[in-house]
């Protein structure tokens, strides 16, 4: 990482990540101060000692949508189940049509392919910027092209973020998973408080050309740091018979895994349309969260399913969340 003005830029070698897989950080779990405290027998002398119990909250995000796929609002936390490797679990925590901080990781595509028209993604992406962050949120801003580069760390402040616009560099290339990959990462650092959701929002044609992180490990870093991809595709020609669709079902499925969703742009005046679509799906969203159930420490993924309890309620609405957690990641 070096240092350019205020901006901290991340050069991304393809020797590092070539032998960099990725790293399984430390089991972390967090004490919850709602938990059963149980004191020992009172001793004759000396401190009296403590057993705290420890666990860890699970955030999911849940979007609800009807059967024309508009968002559905109103329903309580007795409307919800959540079931982990298929168990039952305690709802602790709930936020109806989400009110809840936001940490957002905005990645654009600045490969000459993409970033054609510069002004009209600096439009859309500065209304995005006005319209949805809030006090309680933080957006990063970052480019890709050959590399990756973060050019705002995470903020509030709606002006930088205008700012850094201004400052993107085209390349040749699209480092597409390694922006996934390190958007993800500087994520899994911000904080981790009841209810708060990451997300990565990120414009690009849907083509990885770097081939240094692969789709495994961007995906991957993406459910360790809870993040959800919101993929902004970007399409220049429908009808073309050279183009190569498998990028595009890639992000597709990464949106799906991770709890995000997809938009195509054929035209660049569309930007402004689809990013008004992923305020809107991020404001509607609710939020439940669970303490995990102890398990072992190198317990690998563990899968989520929210459903509504009512049978007549599941046939009517699509739920849309992340499909599990890593336990020890942050």
């Amino acid at each position: 990482m070096k240092l350019a003005g205020a901006a901290a830029v991340w050069l991304l070698g393809t020797a590092l990540l070539a032998q960099a897989p990725i790293v399984r950080r430390p089991h972390m779990q967090t004490v919850n101060p709602d938990a059963d405290q149980r004191q020992a027998p009172y001793p004759s002398q000396g401190d009296v000692p403590t057993i705290r119990v420890e666990s860890r909250l699970v955030n999911i995000a849940v979007s609800v949508m009807d059967r024309n796929g508009a968002p559905v609002g109103g329903l309580d936390r007795d409307a919800f189940a959540i079931l982990e490797d298929g168990k039952p679990q305690k709802i602790a925590y709930f936020d109806r049509e989400s009110s809840t901080p936001l940490s957002i990781v905005l990645a654009i595509d600045a490969s000459k392919s993409v970033l054609r028209d510069e002004r009209l993604e600096k439009i859309a992406a500065t209304h995005f910027v006005h319209a949805l962050l809030r006090d309680q949120d933080e957006m990063d801003l970052m480019d890709f092209s050959d590399t990756v580069r973060e050019i705002v760390p995470f903020t509030n402040q709606k002006k930088r973020i205008e700012q850094g616009l201004n400052e993107l560099h085209p390349g040749d290339e699209t480092a597409l998973y390694d922006a996934i990959y390190l958007a993800s990462d500087r994520l899994s650092q911000t904080r981790n408080d009841a209810g708060r959701r990451r997300v990565v929002v990120v414009i690009t044609d849907g083509e990885d050309t770097a081939r240094r992180s692969r789709y495994g490990q961007a995906l991957e870093q993406a459910q360790r740091a809870g993040a959800m991809i919101y993929p902004i595709i970007i399409v220049p020609v429908w009808e073309d018979a050279g183009r190569n669709t498998g990028g595009e079902h890639a992000l597709i499925q990464m949106a799906a895994d991770t709890g995000g969703k997809y938009f195509y742009v054929e035209d660049k005046k569309d930007l402004e349309p689809a990013f008004a679509r992923v305020s809107d799906d991020l404001r509607t969203q609710y939020v439940l969260g669970y303490y995990a159930p102890p398990g072992k420490k190198d317990d690998g993924f563990r899968s989520v399913k929210v459903q509504m309890k009512d049978a007549t309620l599941q046939a009517q609405y699509q739920l849309r969340h992340r499909s599990g957690y890593y336990p020890d990641a942050r």
